[in-house]
Formats: structure tokens, sequence, C-alpha cells
């Protein structure tokens, strides 16, 4: 395949006027890219390809036979081992997911290994397809090109669209100002865009020499850097150094939790507008994510996204989940108001199985193998309708956290069932847009989603059906079936099967066919807000101990507490002009209530504010939020919004 390249258009990044649920809420970006071919080193063959399967490496010679069995256990294959045999012949056994085991003479299990075969693409993944993945290739393949490019094949043979990636900033930029070249990141970064893979990349550590330990402790290298000068700064070095490889960025993973910082939401926006600040000045055609959260955002955090007024400084919502399917529609609730009118992307969505074998390989047992498979038709279909705009399904490679598998391949990347039902998802999918769903009355456990999409290059209707319990599924008279397939993408003919259980079924139908169901419409997002990023940027430094994620805000233990804001200009020039106090909550009183400032280019200038509160003004909570307004002219009118609570 060629170098890749890309092709984007010029984002109206201020006044936003959103038209549709498109990429990055404007023209989409693009990538070259091609059909991509089978990856034989990881047993991935295409349909039509003889399956030639190498013989694992210290398979035991008392190993004297060999069975391919499919994902129900049905034997599609055997034959006898000599000890000359390097590899052996499956044969075509057709579209699937296989297991071949190498047995003695007993019949007991020496070795084993797996293999797919899939339909392969008919055309180019489309450019605006829904059906993405996270592989974390950088850490899962860490200088080790060959690794890397054989990830970037899996996901692309799969129909992924997107593709996340990890990066250190540590390791990026070890030292404040010196960049380290040739890394794993950039490896990664350009095999993947070689083979039409759009890059999300997202960090979560601050390097050591960038942290504030007097206020965030020991554990400053999983915050945020305080002064976010050096934020603005790198991110400008990283959309510079990445354009043209990495589309997009999340400015943290996961921030609202402990493990990654346990942020409040409002340090979560004065960090998403100094990054966004940066990343568009060192590419103004990046897009630019929303720090995503650990989940879909709470109530509060809805509160402090909009409070913070930060909207214009994200082109996407980008959130979580491990939840199951049905449980989407209401966890999203937050999100589908904050994103106020960008994109929903779910840039993490898996199931927690638990492995049972020893590391590294931390199998899964075979009935959660083909569990974590039937999950994800269910996952993608629910998410889209539930208003996610692009799904990456957590994770491509094998990776066990604690106690939990997440990985659709194996350790040496052999594929698992999960890997198969992710292709039959790109191939059905690409370029999808939900157009509903039908919940029968009279059938509560049945499930069926529509889609717009282009299965195999054809413009058609797609129904994805399941049902928890076995049931009977009836489509209504006068439905054009034009051909099913199972959920690993296998053809089961163009009648509806007898029974439906929780491996989904794609019904392919022509195009508008799906408008014959009586459909309820696709959950959609809140309407769109305008509004303009302000170079200044308004922000409270506060201790790490003090923070009360339960309540979004910072503990203050005095009746009057001293408070250090600080304003930051991005712009080239210096700005003039005033911070105000718009809100405080009732008992509260916050003196001086208006600053006037002047602050130059690339300067953090600190004014000093004291809250205090009177006998019967009760916890300052109870008001709700803190808001301070600049009015800096022509450079914009920054907001600042957080909360404080007592413990008295």
């Amino acid at each position: 395949m060629e170098t890749a390249a890309f092709a984007q258009e010029i984002v109206t990044h201020h006044t936003i006027n959103y038209k549709s649920q498109a990429e990055a809420g404007g023209p989409l970006q693009k990538i070259v890219r091609g059909v991509p071919s089978s990856v034989h080193s990881c047993n991935v063959f295409l349909l039509g390809e003889e399956v030639t399967v190498r013989m694992p490496s210290g398979l035991s010679p008392e190993a004297v036979q060999w069975q391919a069995l499919d994902d129900r256990r049905n034997i599609v294959g055997r034959g006898t081992l000599t000890l000359t045999e390097q590899s052996i012949r499956i044969g075509n056994p057709g579209i699937g997911w296989y297991q071949i085991e190498f047995l003695d003479s007993g019949g007991k299990i020496a070795a084993w290994t797996t293999a797919a075969v899939l339909a392969g693409l008919a055309e180019p993944t489309g450019q605006d397809s829904p059906v993405c993945v996270d592989s974390a290739t950088s850490w899962f393949a860490p200088n080790d090109p060959p690794r890397q490019e054989r990830f970037a094949q899996l996901a692309a043979l799969a129909g992924a669209n997107w593709i996340r990636d990890r990066i250190s900033w540590g390791g990026a930029e070890p030292a404040p100002g010196k960049f380290a070249e040739n890394t794993s990141y950039d490896t990664a970064a350009s095999i993947q865009a070689r083979y039409g893979l759009k890059v999300l990349q997202v960090f979560h550590d601050t390097p050591g020499w960038a942290t504030d330990k007097q206020l965030d402790g020991d554990r400053a290298s999983g915050r945020f850097p305080r002064d976010l000068r050096i934020l603005y700064k790198f991110c400008k070095t990283m959309a510079q150094r990445y354009k043209g490889r990495v589309l997009a960025w999340e400015p943290w993973n996961e921030a609202n939790i402990t493990v990654f910082g346990g942020h409040t939401i409002d340090e979560m926006c004065t960090h998403q507008k100094a990054a966004y600040l940066g990343f568009k000045a060192g590419d103004p055609d990046v897009t630019v994510c929303w720090n995503v959260y650990a989940g879909a955002g709470t109530t509060l955090h809805s509160k402090g996204v909009l409070e913070n007024e930060a909207w214009p400084y994200f082109e996407t919502y980008n959130i979580h989940s491990y939840n199951k399917p049905d449980d989407y529609f209401s966890s999203f609730a937050p999100a589908r108001e904050t994103a106020c009118g960008r994109p929903i992307w779910l840039t993490e969505c898996g199931i927690t199985l638990p492995w049972k074998t020893e590391r590294p390989w931390s199998e899964l047992s075979s009935d959660d193998e083909l569990q974590q498979a039937k999950f994800i038709a269910q996952s993608y279909a629910s998410s889209l309708f539930a208003g996610v705009n692009r799904h990456f399904f957590f994770i491509l490679g094998n990776y066990a956290e604690g106690q939990t598998q997440f990985g659709i391949l194996r350790h040496n990347q052999t594929p698992r069932p999960g890997y198969v039902a992710l292709a039959a998802v790109g191939r059905f999918l690409s370029g999808a847009t939900c157009i509903g769903r039908w919940l029968p009355k009279d059938n509560s456990s049945l499930r069926i989603y529509a889609f717009h999409s282009r299965p195999d290059g054809k413009e058609q209707d797609v129904l994805i059906i399941w049902s928890e319990q076995p049931t009977k599924c009836s489509l209504p008279e006068g439905l054009s079936i034009e051909s099913i397939y199972d959920y690993l993408g296998r053809p089961i003919g163009g009648k509806m099967p007898e029974e439906i259980n929780s491996a989904a079924i794609f019904v392919l139908l022509p195009k508008d066919g799906a408008q014959k169901l009586p459909m309820e419409p696709p959950l959609r997002c809140s309407g769109p807000r305008s509004g303009r990023a302000s170079p200044v940027v308004l922000q409270i430094q506060i201790p790490h101990t003090a923070t009360n994620l339960e309540q979004q805000a910072h503990t203050v233990t005095d009746k009057e507490t001293n408070l250090e804001i600080f304003v930051y200009n991005f712009s080239d020039a210096a700005v003039r002009g005033t911070v105000t106090v718009e809100n405080i909550p009732d008992g509260c009183k916050l003196t001086p209530d208006r600053w006037e400032i002047t602050v130059e280019p690339m300067e953090q200038k600190r004014i000093d504010g004291r809250i205090s509160r009177n006998e019967d003004g009760g916890k300052p909570t109870r008001g709700g939020w803190i808001k301070l307004r600049g009015d800096f002219g022509e450079a914009g009118q920054p907001a600042l919004a957080f909360r404080l609570t007592s413990k008295d």
C-alpha cells in the first residue's frame, strides 16, 4: 500500500453551526486507504484462501494428530502429524473462527492455536464508518514495528475506521522542551496511517519535571500540570509533529477517577481549554476531543462543562462505558445533554470477563470467548441508537487488567471469536447511520435495530436482531429480505431463523426497506451551542488533598479561605480587561469581586481572592457554583466555575 496521506477540509472552530452528526461536527476527515489483505502470520485468512496454519513452536513430539473445530465445537477438519511438517492445511472451511488442536495418541490436547476466515472488504472502509477500535499499539508493541504493523493490518482488515493509541508525555518530552526522536509512538503512528487508519491519540501522565508536588503530593505525575503553559506547549508540539499521522487527540484519559488523577470538573474544563488552544496552534485542522471520562459523566460533570462554557474547546464529546448495552440509553443521557451538538465518541467500550489461564496468555474460557463475541454486535447497535457517533471497541490486543481479559486477540496475535465478530460489524456497518429501533410489545426480550449502511459496497438497510432469551421473531409482511448473516458474518440464507438468541443476526434489506418497521427514532444530542474559544483561560489552584469528587468540589476548612486564581494569555498579543464575580452561593462572599488585569503573551498572572461565609450561610455547595467572568474585548469573555464544600 502507498504511504498514506490525508485530506482534511477546513473546520470552523469558533462560531459553530453543526448541520449533522458528522465526524467532527463539520467536514469529514479523510485518509488514503485501500482494501487490506489477509494476515497469514496471525492465522487470519480471507474467504477463498486456503487456510494453512503453522505448527506451534515447542510442539511436543507426542502430538500425532490435529483437528480443527468451529465456534460450535463442530469438527471441520482433521489429520495426522509428522515430525517433518511445518504447517497443516485445513482447506476452505468458510467464514468463521476456528480452534486447531494438536492431540497425542490418547486424544489429549498437547497444544492449540486459532485461525479466522473473513469475508474481506469489497471496498475501502467508509471514511464515515462508526466502527472503530482501541489498540494502544505503542504500549502493546513498544519498539517493535513488525508487531505494530500486524496490529494495524488486523484493525484495517476488520473494517476499523479510527484506531486509538497511547502516548506517554514523559516518554515524548523527557526534559523541558527536549523531545525524544524516533520513538515507538512515531513508528506506530506512521504504520497505522500507512494502513489507512485514522489515529486517535491519548495521554494521561505528566512528566516529573512538570509536576507540582506541593499541591499534588507524591502522585503528582498522575495529575494535570498546574502550569497550563507547559500543557499548551506540549500539545502544540505534538500537533505539529504528528500532523497527517494523528488526526485527533484526547488530552487526558479518565481524569474523573482517582487512578488517573481524580480531578474535579473545573480542573478538567481548564485543562481542556489550554490543550485545545495548544493543539490548534500546532495544527488548525486536527480534531480536539474532550478529555474523556471514565463512564459517561454525571449530572454534576454536565453542569460543570456548561457553567465553565467549555463547549467551544472540544469538537467531539468523549465517553467510556463497560455497562450492559441496554444500560447505554439512560447512562449516556448526561453526555447527550452536554455534547452541545458535537458528536459523541465512545472511545472505550468493552465487556468484563475473567481470564482462566496464567499470564501472559490469560485466556478466556470457551463460554466467555463466545459471550465476548456476541456482545460486540449488541454493543455497537445499542450505542449508535443511544447517540454515539464513533464507537471504539476495547481492546484489540491481549489485555488482562486485574482478573479481567478484554482483548479479542490472543498473546501471539491470533484471533479470538470476538475478532471475527468485530470484522462482521465492520463489514455490515461500514458508513452506517442508525435510523431507529423496534422493540415489539409482545416480545420484551427481542431487540431490532435498523441502519442505513454500505455492506459489501452496496447501499442497503441493515437490521441487527438478537434476544437475550431464545425466542421467535416475525418481521412485518412485505419486508423484502435480501440475505441474512450470523454474528460472525456467515451467510444463513434468506429466511428468518426459527429461533433468535443472544448471537445477533444481520438482516440485509434494500435501501430504505427498513421504513416499513414501526420504529422509534434514535436518541439525539441536545441542540448545538454557538461560542468562541477565547485565548484567555482562567484557573483556580487548590491542593489535591482538598478534592471531593462526589461533590465535584474543593473542601475548605475555615470560615475564610484564600483563593489563588490564575489568568493565562495564549495569544500573541497582550490583553487587557477585567475579571468579575458573576455568581456566588448564598451566604458566601468573594473579595474583591472585580480585578483589572493586563496579561502579556504566554504569561501566567495570579490574582488573589478571599472567600468567606457567614454563620447562617450554610455550606457553600448548597448555593451552587462560584463563577468568574473575564472581559477582554476582542480576546473574549472566558468563564471559570467551581464548587467549594466544607467539613463542618
